[in-house]
């Protein structure tokens, strides 16, 4: 699929708000209504726009705890960590990685008791080191510049 500046606008707003009504998005990337919305259908049908969501404040929640950690897998026990690990409910994201490690958790929780337990109950099968985030920084989400950095 071909894009262009257009295609990557529609992408960039509908990033910033999903939300947007096919009118206020067409507004913002000036062009037609019925045209917005054929692009958008055929950004969806390609694979490029998989879902609609929304962004979640997490501290306002009281998950105000962000930690890495890396677990390296004892032996061949693949097949052990990934459903634990994936079906915790505090993991944001676990990435299957080369190097030391066979995996980077993302945990993001209430208190250091549930880090705590989550490194007990992998431990059995699994060695971890662990990596408390302070803050974020905030990163460009701008998709158009995405593209066009070289």
């Amino acid at each position: 699929m071909k894009f262009d500046d257009i295609d990557l606008n529609i992408l960039a707003e509908l990033q910033k708000n999903s939300r947007l009504s096919i009118r206020e998005l067409s507004k913002k990337v000036n062009l037609s209504p019925p045209s917005v919305t054929e692009r958008i259908r055929r950004l969806e049908d390609s694979g490029i726009i998989e879902e609609y969501t929304i962004k979640i404040n997490k501290r306002n929640l009281g998950l105000t705890i962000q930690c890495i950690i890396e677990v390296t897998l004892k032996g061949t026990e693949y097949e052990l960590a990934p459903p634990y690990i994936v079906n915790h409910p505090r993991c944001e994201y676990c990435f299957r990685v080369a190097g030391e490690s066979c995996f980077i958790v993302v945990l993001t929780v209430f208190s250091f008791d549930e880090v705590e337990d989550f490194i007990k109950q992998i431990s059995p099968f699994a060695m971890t080191k662990t990596k408390f985030a302070f803050a974020q920084l905030d990163v460009n989400e701008d998709i158009e510049k995405f593209f066009t950095q070289k």
